[in-house]
Parts: structure tokens; C-alpha cells; sequence
């Protein structure tokens, strides 16, 4: 069974990707592979830093390793908060503050659309490969649904009439940016 390090902290994407991957695959996490290091997100790119992070495992641990970096970039906020999604309203990360901080900057204006995007970097073998996913939608005015994690419960993508928070994680994991991503992912694995 092939092994690869899914380069992240984040216990819920781990989760959301592990129900996605193909049993062929067993993903580890950072835990895993007792890395507690913080590896720092410094680039001004989501593939910039998915690059980072993966770099930063197969350099120092040796293994065949995947990273994402996921932003929510905002039409009428010129594409914010884009890379810096996760520390929109500064550090400590938390959600609920950024988007406390979204809705407040977006409160008089009448665009409200949104794209998610998350850009998967792969090492393997020596390689690497970029996969990309986007997922169109809408910024809601007000949260809605207890699922998801992030920005989910005020974002809702188009041709939908609930938030990423209101669907399960099967419903969101087939039409999100990272699903879309990881799909690409595992159809590039199937034949690797």
C-alpha cells in the first residue's frame, strides 16, 4: 500500500481527505511522522506555500508528501482575503473572527461573489506536481449551518441553495476546491 504525508495540522482536512482518498492509500499526518514543527507559510502564493510545506517534509523527513494551501478570494475585496484566509483578522487563527471580519467589510456592498481555491503540491519520487480546484459561490450575510469548518458556514457555492456548513461531508466533498483538487490528486495516483 502506498504511504504519503498529508502535510498538515488541520484535523478536519485530514479527515475530509482521508474520506476521499482510495483505500490504496494510506495518509499520514504530520503526527504521524512526529513532525511538530511549525512550518511557515511565508509565501505570497496558495502554490507558493503548498510548496513550502511539502518541501519542508520530504527534505527533512524523506517522505513522499501532498500540502494544500486553500484561500477564499472575494470579487469586490480585489481577491482577499486569498493567501492569508486562515489569519484574516490576525493571529490567534479563529474562524469565527475572520468571518466576523469578512462580513463586516463586505457589509455595503451588493457583490458578494467568491471562489475558493486550493492548490495541491505533490513530492513523490523526486517529483513534483500541482493540482489545482476552484469552487464558485456567493458570501452569505449571515452563518448558516453547524458542519464544515473555516469559512463554510457563510459561503455557498453555485447552483446551491445551502452553505458549505449545511451539507455533509460527502455532499461538500464532491463539488469544493479541495475535493476537486484531491480528485485530480487520486486520478493522477491511479496511474502514477
Amino acid at each position: 500500500m502506498m504511504k504519503l504525508v498529508f502535510a498538515t495540522n488541520n484535523q478536519n482536512k485530514l479527515k475530509e481527505v482521508q474520506e476521499m482518498l482510495m483505500n490504496s492509500i494510506e495518509i499520514l499526518s504530520l503526527k504521524d511522522i512526529k513532525c511538530f514543527d511549525e512550518i511557515e507559510e511565508t509565501a505570497t502564493t496558495l502554490e507558493g506555500n503548498a510548496k513550502l510545506k511539502a518541501d519542508y517534509i520530504t527534505k527533512n523527513f524523506g517522505y513522499n508528501c501532498f500540502a494544500d494551501d486553500t484561500g477564499l478570494e472575494v470579487e469586490s475585496l480585489n481577491g482577499k482575503p486569498g493567501v492569508y484566509s486562515a489569519r484574516f483578522a490576525g493571529e490567534p487563527r479563529n474562524s469565527e473572527n475572520n468571518m466576523k471580519k469578512l462580513l463586516s467589510e463586505l457589509e455595503n456592498k451588493t457583490n458578494r461573489n467568491a471562489q475558493f481555491r486550493t492548490s495541491i503540491c505533490l513530492n513523490i519520487d523526486t517529483k513534483q506536481f500541482i493540482f489545482e480546484g476552484t469552487c464558485k459561490g456567493e458570501i452569505l450575510t449571515k452563518k448558516q449551518g453547524e458542519k464544515g469548518f473555516g469559512y463554510d458556514p457563510i459561503f455557498k457555492p453555485n447552483k446551491y441553495d445551502t452553505s458549505f456548513a449545511e451539507m455533509s461531508s460527502k455532499e461538500k466533498n464532491k463539488i469544493s476546491h479541495r475535493g476537486i483538487a484531491i480528485q485530480e490528486l487520486v486520478k493522477f495516483l491511479k496511474n502514477y
